[in-house]
């Protein structure tokens, strides 16, 4: 007999959550099995359920002897954040982040190319004020310049004793 194929990754989750927010309304374990309509264990959606709580995709209530859940937001933001989640994991276990960025950029389509940069452009205009403020930082000195009483214009530094010097 084939096996039949195994899920890609947060397949599942994605699948759980759907059907929970086609409800329109907090599933217990039970239902939201029923919901799913496949032949499941239910400790696998208990297990499912649970994870989503703990990543903050679903909020859960006392319901009995059970709990019931619901979406914590509204299914695109969700789904957004999933995706962002799993991106991030998966990024993380490889060591070649750079490599694998630049991968990922390239396979862009020119429209997801001009939405990234335009989501990076406060970023990097954060990032460029930081940059001249350090630059500002490191190019001032204790040096000012100063007029002194008779009228001659020098450069005051601070000595040791907190004196300027000429």
């Amino acid at each position: 007999m084939a096996r039949k194929p195994r899920r890609e990754p947060g397949a599942l989750e994605r699948e759980v959550l759907a059907a929970i927010a086609a409800a329109g309304r907090p599933l217990t374990p039970a239902e939201t099995l029923a919901e799913l309509g496949e032949p499941l264990a239910y400790t696998t959606v208990m297990t499912t359920l649970a994870r989503l709580h703990d990543k903050g995709a679903l909020t859960r209530a006392p319901a009995g002897r059970s709990y019931v859940y619901a979406p914590a937001t509204d299914p695109d933001t969700l789904d957004a954040a999933l995706t962002a989640r799993q991106m991030s994991r998966l990024l993380g276990a490889g060591s070649h982040r750079a490599e694998t960025l630049a991968r990922f950029v390239a396979d862009l389509r020119p429209e997801d190319e001009q939405l990234l940069a335009d989501l990076l452009a406060p970023h990097r205009s954060d990032t460029d004020a930081d940059a001249d403020t350090d630059a500002d930082a490191d190019t001032d000195t204790d040096a000012d310049t100063d007029t002194d009483t008779d009228g001659d214009v020098g450069t005051t530094a601070g000595g040791a004793d907190g004196r300027p010097r000429r």
